[in-house]
């Protein structure tokens, strides 16, 4: 069973650009294609970013597509997701995952999710 906690979010203003983390234990992460998705107040959660397990394939969500950049690091278990220019549709809880099988896309296709990191943009 892996834990996953994400960090660096914040308060930010529009334009400037946020890294979040995500560090796993209890896992072997090296194995797990891993995910970040995010959730809006009233919206439902969807995918920002997914990244295979050696990283060679990465996949983005059509609202990010050009904005972001997710990475991993296997031999400090994390994987990494780089948002710029940010804008105020990007407020939101984010949130890291374990892919389990599936559409990649799709929320229901992760497990083992993080607890979420708040990121809120003003204007």
């Amino acid at each position: 069973q892996v834990q996953l906690v994400e960090s660096g979010g914040g308060l930010v203003q529009a334009g400037v650009s946020l890294r979040l983390s995500c560090a796993a234990s209890g896992g072997t992460f090296s194995s797990y294609t891993m995910g970040w998705f995010r959730q809006a107040p009233g919206k439902e959660r969807e995918l920002v970013a997914g990244i295979t397990r050696t990283g060679g394939s990465t996949y983005y969500g059509d609202s990010v597509k050009g904005r972001c950049t997710i990475d991993r690091d296997n031999a400090k278990n994390t994987v990494n997701l780089q948002v710029n220019t940010l804008k105020t549709e990007d407020t939101a809880v984010y949130y890291c995952a374990v892919f389990t099988g599936g559409n990649i896309y799709y929320t229901t296709s992760y497990d083992y999710w993080g607890q979420g990191t708040q990121v809120t943009v003003s204007s």
